[in-house]
């Protein structure tokens, strides 16, 4: 598999009264179409990892290459069409417009990158047929349950068939069956459409499903097994 990301180095502190160092010298390939876990207690800095990766914040030292390119150089711009085009996001509370239908949530990233709303509309429904809620494309968001909505967040992150999806904490929120159903569509979804799948978590049994794991402790990152 070919290298999609690579960190060099990279540190990432942020100042204040005290400087607070999140971590150093992290050194990590991430390759094409593979699935990593990243797991590591509160605040040991795995959603700043993750927004690095993700163009939503930049490291203190080092760099961080996306397709051999230092993401540091993209202008303002060009990070916008990178996250809209090329990744996808899921986080832990599902960010979903209440006052929008499921299909018109998930058309969103199709709409912000101009395409046709009629065509837009069409693809949502789709990607909602394939989550498991072709029944709740009309359906209001405060009418369905916790992993309903989650499932509807996957499939906006999706819909523009991405490089990358980031999920951060995606089964933080949900019951534990719940979130294996969540936690096997992104595994299902990553194999699918051959997408990069990256997941910051606290769960082991999601962790333990994917190719590779990572624990990220006292700012270093070390392999992670599963006995």
């Amino acid at each position: 598999m070919s290298e999609l990301y690579q960190f060099v180095g990279v540190a990432k502190r942020f100042s204040g009264p005290e400087n607070l160092e999140i971590f150093k010298d992290i050194n990590l390939l991430v390759h094409e179409g593979e699935s990593l876990a990243i797991v590591g207690a509160s605040g040991s800095g795995k959603s700043t990892l993750l927004h690095l990766m993700g163009a939503l914040d930049s490291p203190t030292e080092g760099k961080v290459l996306f397709d051999g390119r230092d993401m540091a150089c993209m202008t303002p711009d060009e990070k916008a069409r990178f996250r809209n085009k090329t990744l996808g996001f899921v986080f832990q509370f599902h960010h979903l417009l209440p006052e929008f239908t499921a299909e018109e949530n998930v058309a969103m990233p199709a709409l912000v990158a101009g395409r046709d709303r009629g065509e837009a509309l069409s693809e949502a429904r789709i990607m909602l047929e394939r989550v498991g809620l072709g029944h709740r494309c009309g359906s209001s968001v405060p009418t369905m349950s916790g992993g309903e909505r989650q499932r509807v967040a996957i499939a906006r992150a999706v819909l523009m068939r991405p490089r990358v999806l980031l999920a951060d904490e995606p089964t933080g929120n949900l019951d534990e069956a719940t979130g294996a159903q969540v936690g096997a569509l992104l595994t299902e979804l990553n194999r699918e459409l051959g997408m990069t799948l990256v997941v910051v978590t606290h769960n082991n049994e999601l962790a333990a499903t994917m190719n590779r794991s990572l624990e990220l402790r006292a700012g270093i990152l070390y392999e992670k097994t599963f006995a």
